[in-house]
């Protein structure tokens, strides 16, 4: 099965307002994710990571009341920001968990008690690539 982790920053935190001030992360925080990345993607377990830059280089795009709106960042209301995600593959939701444990255990370990974070791990839909329920959307490159 395949999960994806979303990384919330929350409101208060200083790694949040780091984030948002375009400072990149610790060398010592990085080398130890990057160790943990590898040891994923050896198990076969990480299928793809990602993280976004500042919510400020963003826009957001609202459907409501049948139109389209677009507000450009920052997004002063924001109580929380999606800093970065990864793809699993896992044998279970418990397994999944797990790692995502492992992943913010190491922020916990780098950065200290004051780090505050949230993740989200969902399983990701296997829905069969022609049927119905298939919601990915994948781009015909071939000429009709």
């Amino acid at each position: 099965m395949r999960y994806m982790m979303i990384v919330k920053l929350t409101e208060d935190s200083e790694v949040r307002r780091n984030y948002e001030a375009g400072k990149p992360p610790s060398t010592e925080l990085m080398m130890a994710v990057g160790k943990l990345c590898e040891k994923m993607t050896a198990d076969a377990a990480l299928l793809g990571t990602g993280g976004l830059l500042p919510f400020a280089k963003g826009a957001r795009i609202r459907a409501t009341k049948g139109k389209l709106s677009v507000t450009d960042g920052p997004f002063i209301e924001s109580k929380e920001v999606i800093g970065g995600y990864a793809i699993l593959q896992a044998d279970s939701k418990e397994a999944a968990i797990q790692m995502g444990k492992d992943f913010l255990q190491i922020h916990l370990d780098v950065l200290g008690a004051a780090y505050e974070a949230e993740m989200e791990v969902r399983e990701m839909s296997e829905a069969p690539e022609h049927s119905p329920e298939h919601t990915v959307c994948t781009a015909n490159t071939q000429s009709a």
